[in-house]
């Protein structure tokens, strides 16, 4: 088999062959044909996260060493499976939750394998889908999304997954009420369509690119703003009308967090989910006195994922912009997500 690998921290990545593996036990083996390309990628080939004041978080403290296959969004067909694995669809086609905990503990009980503790996700602590085969540890992480487009399907295991279970957190919204989304890009313009999925059309989206404030009301932002204005909580305030019952934080750094702090409403909501990174000073008080709800929402659970696959099969769920490149151009992709060049979603394509 062959896969696109971190050999070092923040180099591009590298080709590299070894044997296809063999699934023992439960395990599933795929042939691939879509994976994602997602921006968590972008920080995970640098090697750390920054978590703001200095502070990084490194893949190694998360037993990460290269050389590793990144790629948490595939689609492929099942090949082969362990001598115990049950009702295993061979020879079909099926997406991966790439979210996949120990399997003991009571999170992973519970279905919240997004939430072990000794986690086994997929391109992160498992190999990923950077690659032509993928070996999965069970069968109940695979997702049938028959009826959608695969390139469109594959982003649903991240994008989708983790803005449909962002926005859940924001339910019930009243219908006169104005959410923010802060980010454009892929995930915004996702999480924009999650909402209008979900019946609810005042949505306020922000970024600082002015093609993807155009992607946004093309995916159905009923107002937008650039986030680099002075003004731009005021103007938010005065699109609005007033402060606002929500907002989701695609991007998560000092400047949109703080913004978005700015402009709720008592009673309001904030969810954190963006992983650029940096920290924000907080009125422990203010939040107590303005009765602040404020979250960080981390991917979600299989669960989910088959709720996020149903809603785009029934059209509630609009794909949003995809463009389909080779494997061999992945690393150079994360380039562009670096640099921030790339409107909607790239999918590997891997022949």
């Amino acid at each position: 088999m062959l896969s696109y690998d971190v050999v070092e921290w923040g180099e591009p990545l590298q080709l590299n062959h070894r044997d296809t593996p063999v699934p023992q036990g439960t395990e599933v083996l795929l042939k691939l044909k879509y994976c994602g390309v997602c921006h968590s990628d972008v920080h995970i080939r640098d090697g750390y996260f920054d978590l703001g004041g200095g502070k990084r978080f490194h893949m190694s403290d998360r037993g990460m060493k290269p050389p590793v296959t990144l790629g948490h969004e595939p689609v492929g067909t099942v090949i082969a499976a362990g001598p115990e694995a049950e009702d295993v669809p061979l020879g079909q086609d099926r997406l991966v939750c790439p979210w996949i905990g120990c399997g003991e503990c009571a999170r992973c009980i519970e279905g919240q394998d997004n939430h072990c503790m000794a986690p086994r996700w997929v391109g992160i602590q498992r190999a990923g889908g950077y690659a032509d085969y993928l070996l999965i540890p069970h069968p109940r992480y695979l997702v049938d999304a028959s009826g959608i487009d695969q390139a469109w399907a594959a982003t649903l295991a991240c994008s989708g997954l983790t803005t449909y279970s962002a926005a859940a957190r924001l339910k019930p919204i009243p219908r006169e009420e104005w959410v923010a989304v802060l980010g454009a890009g892929g995930l915004g313009l996702m999480a924009i369509g999650m909402l209008r999925a979900f019946g609810h059309e005042r949505i306020l989206a922000l970024d600082v690119d002015p093609q993807k404030l155009d992607a946004a009301r093309a995916a159905g932002a009923a107002a937008t703003v650039d986030g680099r204005a002075e003004d731009a909580a005021a103007q938010v305030l005065a699109l609005a009308g007033g402060p606002l019952y929500g907002a989701i934080d695609l991007v998560n750094n000092t400047a949109t967090a703080s913004l978005a702090f700015n402009v709720l409403r008592k009673g309001g909501k904030l969810i954190l989910v963006g992983l650029y990174g940096g920290e924000i000073p907080l009125s422990l008080v203010a939040v107590v006195q303005r009765a602040l709800t404020i979250v960080g929402s981390n991917v979600g659970t299989v669960a989910e994922l088959k709720d996020v696959v149903a809603l785009a099969r029934t059209g509630k769920l609009k794909p949003i912009p995809i463009e389909q490149r080779p494997l061999s151009e992945v690393s150079a992709t994360l380039d562009q997500l670096k640099a921030g060049t790339i409107l909607g979603r790239v999918v590997a394509r891997i022949d």
